[in-house]
């Protein structure tokens, strides 16, 4: 049994060195100057440590300094800005809508529930490339076009989403709502008192997963925005590679900043992560 253990260990120690292998590498390149990155004999971490990249990254120039909120920034402020923006604010959108739906279709049963349930899963198996056209045409249509919000609104509610809370919430017996309802609680407070917080590991991995497809999304921010002064990081990453020269330290060193919010989200909430990622497939 012992040696059974140790040999899961090493298979997972193996893996995760697999895995996190690309991620430090990018990260300690960071920190290497511009002739090393280049060197005839490449090295996993740096001989000689700089933070000349950051710097460099930072002091990229836009049109100068930028607004946020009053105060004047550098570009690479403003679109870290506009990347958390367009995160966070797309991630609350979408808990609050994906929860609310998955609990009405799994607790609520009326006529034609079924059906909606299998056009909303049919949906997950269509790529973005074939509604990408609709979903520009609407928000043009609504003066939507170059700004945050077209980047926000079409993520508002997901079939993926959708789909994990539903799952997630057929495993909360319907006999505590029903306790609920006699006692006079309103749908409301059922939803607010019992469902949030017995929903909390289904919400976090649905958090995490939205987090991180706005985070690090690139091919509709590409067709949504057109300033610079919208751009998001990704955005920005790729507009460092021209057709005449690519900017790599610059590249290497705001990918590796890119990195850090998706690390520590995940390290916060990997308990709920792994639980809700368990426990929303349990029941059907």
């Amino acid at each position: 049994m012992k040696k059974k253990l140790i040999g899961q260990y090493i298979i997972a120690v193996l893996l995760l060195l697999v895995f996190l292998a690309p991620v430090v590498y990018i990260i300690s390149s960071a920190f290497k100057p511009i002739n090393e990155l280049f060197s005839a004999t490449p090295t996993f971490f740096p001989k000689a440590f700089t933070i000349d990249t950051f710097v460099k990254a930072y002091n990229y120039n836009s049109g100068g300094l930028y607004t946020i909120l009053g105060i004047k920034v550098p570009y690479i402020i403003l679109i870290i800005f506009n990347s958390f923006f367009v995160a966070i604010t797309s991630t609350f959108l979408a808990v609050v809508i994906n929860t609310m739906s998955g609990y009405a279709l799994a607790k609520f049963r009326f006529k034609g529930s079924s059906i909606i349930i299998i056009v909303i899963l049919s949906t997950i198996m269509l790529p973005l490339e074939v509604i990408m056209v609709p979903i520009f045409s609407v928000l043009k249509m609504f003066g939507l076009y170059d700004s945050l919000w077209a980047l926000i609104i079409p993520a508002a509610a997901t079939p993926t989403g959708i789909f994990l809370m539903r799952q997630y919430l057929l495993t909360i017996p319907d006999e505590i709502i029903e306790s609920a309802r006699i006692d006079g609680a309103s749908e409301w407070k059922i939803f607010s008192r019992i469902i949030l917080p017995n929903a909390k590991p289904a919400i976090a991995t649905l958090a995490i997963f939205s987090f991180m497809w706005r985070w690090n999304d690139y091919v509709w921010p590409l067709i949504a925005i057109s300033s610079p002064d919208k751009y998001t990081l990704q955005l920005h990453i790729a507009n460092l590679t021209g057709q005449f020269g690519s900017d790599y330290s610059s590249i290497i060193a705001t990918s590796a900043m890119s990195m850090i919010p998706m690390l520590v989200v995940f390290v916060i909430f990997q308990k709920q992560f792994v639980q809700g990622t368990v426990e929303s497939g349990m029941k059907g």
